[in-house]
């Protein structure tokens, strides 16, 4: 152990070198090319590290351009899997420093991606490196995964599945500590409310920054030819209760506006009336919890005028006793007259056994560095545990620390960075010697 901290002592700059490397490139999604199929920053991102691979000496593959790895050892099926991605979403606005750099100051690192995921799944590879410098002879074959789609659908899991056979274990770092064994299933769906044209004339389209990945902080609509603008905080859609919801904001202030058309006041008195504050079903009498993974949790997340009427997008995050058709027909029960409802994104929760003996090495591990309580938890996230067999969460967020990816000035402490560098080379070497 004296020598491994020498080790990360001695590589520490070397490390963050190839880190800043990685960071640089702006591997949010765009449109697919022949040989690019998420856009041209992703594959750079994965290109770029399955170089690092070939140079370092390990056995490398890209599948179908969306996904590749880089292997330590010969068995190609009895294997250990770490799997993050490169991808990152938008930089958004409101940054002090360069979004795409690695940036310090005052003992925190800077940047779109240090925590979600560049930061963690980076040092998960660079322990590997570490390990190989140090003479280290792993007993169990190990490969460290690069997805470039997590961040939009995870659509790079099918492909990796699809010629590869999962691992007997692993995690993704791309959570929070200690070890996840359970994830809240997730439903999104539409409430299209419908409008008369003449009313439809009355206003204009939404503008500011939606998307399902984050609470909407700035939003802006034109009825009447008046604009009203909105502006709230940016937080992610799994923890509403840390920003201020624009759409919500812009409802409670729509609903009292003397001239605006009866439809549409209805329509914006009930969206602040079941989802202004009402981050866990209140508004909807939809209190569903349980002990191992708390309270329902949900997210309006887009506002959009549509030919016929407004459509608005909720996110629900479900506890894993739960199921997504209570969810459902909870909403529908309370939807406006004339409202319908579709479903546009559904993904399953999943519960790990949480005794098993690997997951024992890696809360042992944890709580012997940190000092914390190891007893495993659950998430309100969605990681690539939920598509990956035998994978568990495992880091990289400490206890407390919320809000932080997704945001503008997305950070991770420089004390962090080493703490999981450092948690990731043991657990690695646990499961492997």
């Amino acid at each position: 152990m004296e020598n491994l901290k020498i080790m990360l002592a001695d590589h520490w700059e070397e490390f963050l070198e190839f880190l800043r490397e990685v960071m640089k490139v702006p591997s949010v999604k765009g449109q697919p090319q022949p040989l690019d199929p998420y856009g041209e920053g992703p594959r750079s991102a994965l290109a770029l590290v399955i170089r690092k691979g070939e140079e370092v000496g390990f056995k490398t593959k890209v599948i179908d351009d969306a996904i590749g790895y880089v292997q330590w050892g010969e068995e190609d099926e009895d294997y250990i899997g770490i799997i993050g991605h490169l991808d990152v979403v938008p930089a958004g606005s409101g940054w002090e420093f360069p979004p795409f750099d690695l940036t310090e100051k005052k003992d925190r690192f800077y940047g779109r991606g240090i925590l979600d995921n560049k930061g963690p799944i980076i040092s998960c590879f660079y322990a590997l490196i570490l390990l190989k410098k140090m003479g280290f002879v792993p007993r169990k074959t190990i490969r460290i995964i690069f997805g470039t789609d997590e961040e939009s659908g995870m659509s790079d899991i099918t492909h990796y599945l699809e010629e590869e056979v999962p691992p007997i274990f692993g995690f993704t770092p791309d959570c929070k500590y200690p070890v996840v064994y359970g994830e809240r299933g997730i439903v999104n769906v539409t409430i299209h409310l419908p409008l008369s044209k003449v009313d439809l004339t009355k206003i204009s389209e939404f503008k500011g920054d939606q998307s399902r990945d984050h609470v909407p902080d700035l939003l802006s609509v034109r009825i009447n030819e008046k604009e009203y603008p909105i502006l709230g905080k940016r937080s992610p859609s799994n923890a509403p209760e840390l920003g201020e919801n624009a759409l919500t904001l812009l409802a409670k202030k729509l609903k009292d506006i003397p001239d605006i058309p009866e439809q549409l006041k209805h329509y914006f008195s009930w969206i602040f009336q079941c989802f202004h504050d009402k981050h866990y079903g209140e508004g909807l009498g939809l209190t569903l919890a349980d002990e191992d993974s708390g309270k329902l949790i949900l997210t309006p997340v887009t506002l959009q005028k549509k030919t016929d009427g407004l459509n608005l997008e909720v996110a629900f995050r479900y506890p894993v006793s739960a199921t997504e058709k209570q969810v459902v027909e909870g909403v529908v029960r309370n939807l406006p007259e004339g409202a319908t409802l579709t479903i546009n994104r559904s993904i399953p929760g999943i519960c790990r056994k949480k005794e098993t003996e690997k997951i024992k090495q890696l809360s042992k591990i944890y709580e012997e560095m940190t000092g914390n309580d190891a007893t495993p938890v659950t998430t309100t996230g969605a990681t690539y545990a939920r598509k990956v067999p035998n994978i568990v969460a495992f880091g990289p967020s400490f206890p407390g620390q919320k809000g932080i990816a997704h945001n503008k000035n997305e950070y991770m402490d420089v004390a962090d960075l080493r703490m999981n560098l450092e948690i990731y080379l043991r657990s690695i070497k646990a499961l492997i010697e």
